[in-house]
């Protein structure tokens, strides 16, 4: 019998072909998923050191300065400290809700940074509802704090979980209005969209100028959203020990840890995306292709110049929020609910039927 080498070296070839493709067609399968992953975690680790950098500059103090260079790796070392710590479960607690409720907390969090476009070809999903999704995401992370609480068989973390659950329904029901004042003005709910109808007149085309009670009641319920103080109830050091996250150590602990800069970082990149025009410059984009050529650039540059942008606003939103904790003492309970009922609630809704009669006397 002859064999032809010349046609098994074409089915090595097409068969070594064929191999590539599957390669090829699972990185890129892979790369959309664990890039944003990436971004996100070293995000993070950034936002827990200038936190702490802040924090002790607030306080006249040095910070974090060993691990690593400025210890930009404190945040690290103190990651891999809790991931190799004794993980202790309750012995008269529900285990199932206990061990599940971290993890739901990140899960929906993470979600939310499916629908926010870093660049005009960097959004993972551009759906036509990307905002009322975000609301409907972040409303599940409360349920997640209050299992954990429940789960957890002690008074203190039932408390806390109470807290997080009426904290949440209490600023939610107002940043609703101010979300859907945003889609009436860009008449679409798209983030994409929202973001390029701010893109016209440059700063003065941000929906910052067009809705500043939104952007007030939206900040206020934003930081009441991430538990931040003033409004960290939940967590309450001097009355609750730790609130939900009383009993809970090691990695579990550290999840709840992560979920709330995931929150603070989603918060702040949507603030970006509905009053601060996302990924334009303050400068009218008219104006630069004369000086700069951006558009002929494009691609690669373009993309990276719009991370760049939306990132540094974001973080503008961030440096708030860490200074607000070191300037202004936590509320009690019934004040932060009067705050959010009695005060954010119709204020939003007033702001709401505002745009709505703005928007009819326009047609």
């Amino acid at each position: 019998m002859i064999i032809d080498t010349t046609e098994v070296r074409a089915i090595n070839s097409f068969s070594r072909l064929e191999s590539l493709k599957e390669v090829y067609g699972l990185i890129r399968l892979l790369v959309p998923i664990f890039t944003p992953i990436f971004g996100i975690t070293i995000g993070i680790l950034i936002i827990v050191w200038l936190e702490r950098k802040l924090s002790a500059g607030v306080q006249q103090r040095i910070g974090p300065e060993y691990a690593g260079p400025f210890g930009i790796l404190q945040a690290l070392a103190d990651g891999t400290k809790l991931l190799f710590k004794e993980d202790l479960l309750p012995s008269r607690g529900d285990i199932r809700l206990f061990s599940i409720g971290p993890s739901i907390a990140v899960i929906s969090i993470l979600l939310s940074y499916s629908v926010i476009p870093f660049s005009y070809r960097l959004v993972l999903a551009d759906l036509s509802i990307g905002v009322f999704l975000w609301i409907s995401i972040s409303s599940i992370a409360p349920f997640a704090l209050l299992m954990s609480g429940y789960g957890s068989n002690n008074k203190y973390s039932f408390l806390g979980g109470l807290r997080a659950a009426a904290q949440s329904i209490s600023y939610e029901i107002p940043l609703t209005p101010c979300v859907l004042s945003i889609s009436l003005l860009s008449n679409s709910s798209s983030t994409v969209d929202i973001v390029e109808a701010q893109s016209k007149y440059g700063f003065w085309g941000w929906n910052l100028w067009r809705q500043p009670i939104g952007f007030t009641v939206f900040l206020i319920s934003s930081l009441a959203e991430c538990e931040r103080l003033p409004f960290d109830l939940p967590e309450a050091e001097e009355e609750l020990v730790a609130g939900y996250q009383t009993e809970y150590s090691g990695i579990k602990f550290g999840l709840f840890y992560v979920a709330s800069y995931l929150n603070l970082l989603v918060s702040s990149l949507f603030v970006t995306v509905l009053y601060l025009g996302g990924w334009n410059l303050p400068i009218s984009f008219i104006l630069i292709p004369d000086f700069v050529g951006i558009n002929e650039l494009g691609g690669v540059f373009e993309t990276t110049i719009g991370i760049c942008i939306t990132l540094a606003k974001a973080y503008l939103f961030l440096f708030i929020s860490i200074t607000t904790r070191w300037t202004l003492p936590r509320m009690r309970m019934d004040q932060l609910l009067n705050l959010g009922w009695k005060f954010l609630l119709p204020i939003s809704l007033g702001n709401l039927l505002l745009t709505t009669s703005s928007q009819l006397l326009s047609l």
